[in-house]
């Protein structure tokens, strides 16, 4: 960040007054511009045992496989958010059951929320960010053309409590793939 988003004045990298870490602060006007993750949500959503994944239209990961997920919106509650992505990326209507798996990425300064939901009926399709989407038995899973980590792990923690008979709250971290 270069700029001052309220007086368009240069900003320095300093700790501000009263905090511990190097922030990009306005001299000016005195704005203390914070950044911090992103979040991401979603929705493992099951119908009749099978789990829905959409195919990437976009990057990155295009063409690769993932659960329907995306960036939270401003002014809006982790559950709308994981509801509206699903909408969007794989036009299905859910009614979420349970938030399952909390994936914290800090080497890029992610969160990731994936909610267990049930698919209201099967009239679903690909949104402008997918290019199919489609159903998969646990056995039909594409593992090798999973596009994120995260969506691999919750998916292997979502069989592993289905297999038990009861479901959880899970909280993971990843750590940077090698080469990262």
């Amino acid at each position: 960040m270069n700029y001052c988003t309220h007086c368009a004045a240069a900003v320095e990298f300093k700790v501000p007054p009263g905090d511990s870490l190097p922030r990009h602060v306005c001299p000016r006007c005195g704005t203390i511009h914070y950044q911090n993750p992103k979040l991401v949500t979603g929705c493992i959503v099951e119908w009749q045992g099978d789990i829905l994944l959409c195919r990437r239209a976009i990057e990155p990961g295009h063409g690769l496989w993932t659960l329907p997920a995306g960036f939270m919106e401003n002014g809006e509650s982790t559950m709308q958010a994981a509801v509206r992505e699903t909408l969007e990326e794989a036009c299905a209507r859910v009614e979420i059951v349970a938030l399952f798996s909390l994936i914290n990425v800090p080497h890029i300064n992610q969160v990731n929320l994936f909610y267990r939901a049930r698919l209201l009926d099967t009239d679903f399709s690909a949104g402008t960010e997918s290019l199919e989407t489609t159903l998969f038995a646990e056995t039909d899973i594409p593992w090798d053309k999973l596009a994120f980590r995260t969506v691999t792990l919750c998916l292997k923690t979502y069989f592993s409590d289905r297999r038990a008979g009861r479901f959880s709250f899970h909280e993971d971290t990843l750590t940077p793939p090698p080469g990262y």
